[in-house]
């Protein structure tokens, strides 16, 4: 491969303090060197990046690419509502929906600066090697490196959440009653088949596993994920206590144990798992996610969106939790910009009760949450900062833009005040992904025309479906609010302290 130097621009400290004048040598898809601004160095090719800010990828700990065709689907839905409308959001996809889902969603991430991403990925009623294979190949195509994790569970929303059901109306307690997810074993037959044909590992595209919520899962179910996943090297994510009905619904089930210390019982956490949101785990949790070598993506946007409230992400960071930063889907959160993701975790961070500002997330503290936090989420155990040896994962900010007029402070201006606008080029592996705002891996308008087009289609084909969820969905609110208050008055919520 060509030896690269980039030239001129500034870099980012691996601190995210400080972005002094550096040139980079990119080789074998690597940083081979940091060098002193003008440093010759022989058999490489150039690169002037004059007015360049380059940083280390950001990562997504958390997204789920089957949303791409969902944006803007709700309002004023709560997780409860967004699960009950679930059926008709993702409903009727065929085999090219699901490359062209996934591919706008690597396409968004790009070219607002994100180079790897957890992706949840969702089919019904079953995965398959197919619709794993189109996804994985949307993000090959586009560049990006993933975990691609089936999000699975042999339980539906409606018998997972206690006495969701027998507090539906008839006739929709029949309809509800009536749906039923595939069985364990042909969930877990079909990912153990595609882990065993899985080819996109050599575009570090790999394959995970994402039992999805506790409560959607048998106890069988979620053993035998894990059982999976230890076969096959996989990591694992799962949403826990994303919201607080999930909290209580965890102790009526379990026995008064929270979500997190039932999946331990199954052996679920540990170095190769994280939890999704976490927004009402204990401090018990925390301390046993720690103990356990595991780790939290934090999805702000999504836990404001969805009414879920502030994940404890302090408390989890002095627990000793690895901690990352992720968008959501865009069909819970609406776009897939960390640089908002890391914005709204600052933010988030100074709404605790009674929190100090040692407690507040810092700017260069959440640029290190969205790149090595969240890479280490991923199993990238040395990425997330522009050091030699570490995969030449770069993205190129314009510093003539309004975004950065005047560069005061790299690190605050990253967090405060970059939107994603400013993304000029993006290199993955050393190779470039995007050049001078333009994805070179596809063609973004036919892209957009087949979006539309499917979109077109498939509110068509989901219109019944989508009618009847929006009839059940005052019922599961009003249920899932009342399993919400009773356990928060029942709790004393973590604070910051």
């Amino acid at each position: 491969m060509t030896k690269l130097l980039l030239t001129g621009a500034r870099v980012l400290a691996p601190d995210a303090l400080s972005a002094p004048f550096a040139d980079l040598l990119v080789e074998d898809g690597r940083i081979a060197a940091v060098l002193p601004p003008g440093t010759a160095v022989a058999d490489a090719q150039a690169h002037d990046a004059r007015d360049r800010l380059i940083i280390p990828g950001l990562v997504n700990g958390h997204t789920h690419g089957h949303g791409g065709l969902a944006k803007g689907a709700g309002d004023k839905w709560d997780l409860a509502v967004l699960l009950a409308h679930a059926p008709w959001i993702s409903g009727g996809r065929v085999l090219q929906d699901k490359w062209l889902s996934t591919a706008l969603t690597a396409v968004e991430m790009l070219k607002k600066g994100c180079t790897a991403a957890f992706d949840l990925s969702a089919e019904f009623p079953v995965p398959t090697v197919d619709g794993l294979d189109a996804m994985a190949e949307a993000y090959a195509t586009v560049g990006l490196r993933a975990v691609l994790a089936p999000m699975v569970g042999d339980l539906t929303f409606f018998q997972a959440t206690p006495g969701l059901i027998e507090a539906l109306p008839e006739p929709h307690r029949a309809r509800a009653a009536a749906m039923r997810a595939a069985s364990a074993a042909d969930i877990l037959a079909a990912i153990g088949t595609a882990a065993q044909s899985w080819s996109h590992a050599r575009r570090d595209v790999r394959l995970g596993c994402a039992p999805t919520i506790p409560l959607h899962g048998t106890d069988d179910f979620l053993k035998g994920c894990r059982a999976l996943a230890a076969e096959h090297g996989m990591r694992m994510q799962t949403h826990v206590a994303e919201a607080r009905y999930q909290a209580a619904g965890g102790e009526i089930r379990y026995g008064g144990a929270t979500l997190l210390e039932h999946m331990d019982r199954m052996g679920l956490v540990g170095p190769w798992f994280s939890v999704a949101h976490g927004v009402w785990l204990t401090q018990s949790d925390l301390d046993l996610l720690a103990k356990r070598g595991a780790g939290i993506s934090h999805n702000p946007g999504a836990n404001m969106r969805l009414a879920s409230g502030i994940a404890p992400v302090r408390a989890a960071i002095r627990a000793g939790v690895t901690v990352g930063i992720g968008t959501d889907g865009s069909s819970s959160s609406d776009n897939q910009n960390m640089f908002e993701a890391m914005r709204l975790a600052a933010f988030a961070s100074r709404l605790w009760e009674e929190a100090e500002d040692e407690d507040w997330l810092g700017t260069a503290e959440t640029v290190r949450l969205a790149t090595v936090g969240s890479s280490k989420l991923l199993g990238h155990e040395q990425g997330g900062t522009i050091e030699p040896g570490h995969a030449a994962d770069l993205v190129l900010l314009d510093l003539r833009h309004v975004n950065w007029a005047p560069l005061n402070d790299a690190a605050n201006q990253l967090v405060w005040t970059e939107d994603g606008s400013a993304v000029a080029d993006v290199m993955i592996g050393g190779a470039w992904k995007l050049r001078d705002r333009k994805v070179l891996g596809l063609d973004e308008a036919k892209l957009a025309r087949d979006a539309q087009d499917a979109a077109d289609r498939l509110r068509g084909a989901n219109a019944e479906l989508r009618a009847w969820c929006e009839q059940v969905a005052p019922h599961v609110a009003c249920h899932c609010r009342a399993l919400a208050r009773g356990w928060t008055r029942s709790k004393r919520l973590l604070k910051a302290e």
